[in-house]
């Protein structure tokens, strides 16, 4: 099953004395790139959750996993003044206030307003007990922000298959009109060559007209094109039907079709073909845009 970039998960839980939220969302990026967002004193549990988040298999988007956590009773858990920081914190105010000339507001609640002059310190086995707390928690947000990605990635494959089958029906219609194009031009010829013919009083030379209508054709054949694009559009759907990552080989395959189409264009002198072209291309673009959200 094909999966979406965009996705989001949450989850809520309780601990030892402490309530968990859990949020895990992502967008579009070429290479997976997952950041924590974690209270300063529980950084210790970022590593993990980032194993966490790559043991479940996610390769590709930019993932930001936000965890809360609210003390609800602080049993075994000190909290001490970061003495060095406070005083480069208080020195610095003090230089704002001189250098700005600033109203001298300070006040312990205010200073105290900076979170990062106090460190929280716990038991060590505390550590092991948060994360095991926290650890079903992510899962249950991870579970969450999975089925949001595969129901995305539902409607994101619907969708690139109907654009498939309509690249398909144009594709069809080009060599419908390549192939008229050519028995036209053999008629056309063959009509002014036997009218100059007899006005000049020579002989009709029917294997001149088939050697002119080769000729022409071979410049505007796109049977190759065109063989190449439906070779593409089945190792399209065969991706579709993939249960690993997509994204990458599909966006390779949108280059072949799209240098097949550009191909086609070049060599068409037919004003409906062309307009088929552009048509193909247009569904082409949609379609590269669609799967930039594919993992």
């Amino acid at each position: 099953m094909i999966k979406s970039m965009t996705a989001f998960g949450r989850a809520t839980g309780a601990g030892s004395g402490k309530n968990f939220v859990c949020e895990i969302r992502s967008v579009n990026n070429r290479y997976l790139d997952c950041s924590v967002k974690l209270p300063r004193s529980y950084g210790f549990l970022e590593e993990k959750v980032i194993a966490f988040i790559r043991a479940a298999g996610i390769t590709r988007g930019k993932v930001e996993v936000y965890v809360g956590i609210e003390v609800t009773e602080s049993v075994g858990v000190t909290v001490e003044l970061d003495t060095a920081y406070a005083e480069g914190y208080i020195a610095a105010l003090r230089r704002l206030r001189d250098e700005f000339s600033l109203p001298d507001d300070m006040s312990t609640m205010s200073v105290a307003a900076n979170r990062d002059l106090f460190l929280v310190k716990k038991p060590a086995e505390d550590a092991d007990r948060d994360w095991e707390e926290l650890r079903p928690i992510l899962a249950e947000a991870l579970a969450k922000y999975n089925t949001a990605r595969e129901t995305e990635g539902a409607n994101l494959r619907a969708d690139l298959l109907a654009k498939r089958h309509h690249l398909e029906e144009l594709a069809e219609e080009i060599a419908r009109r390549s192939a008229e194009n050519i028995a036209a031009y053999r008629g056309r010829l063959e009509a002014r060559l036997r009218q100059q013919l007899a006005d000049l009083d020579l002989v009709f030379d029917a294997q001149r007209i088939l050697t002119e209508c080769a000729i022409f054709a071979d410049k505007i054949a796109v049977d190759e094109e065109l063989v190449r694009l439906k070779s593409h559009f089945a190792a399209f759907d065969e991706a579709m039907d993939s249960d690993g990552p997509v994204g990458r080989r599909l966006d390779f395959l949108l280059q072949e079709m799209n240098r097949e189409v550009n191909t086609t264009g070049s060599k068409s002198n037919d004003s409906a073909i062309a307009a088929l072209v552009v048509d193909a291309k247009c569904e082409l673009e949609k379609i590269r845009e669609q799967i930039q959200n594919l993992e």
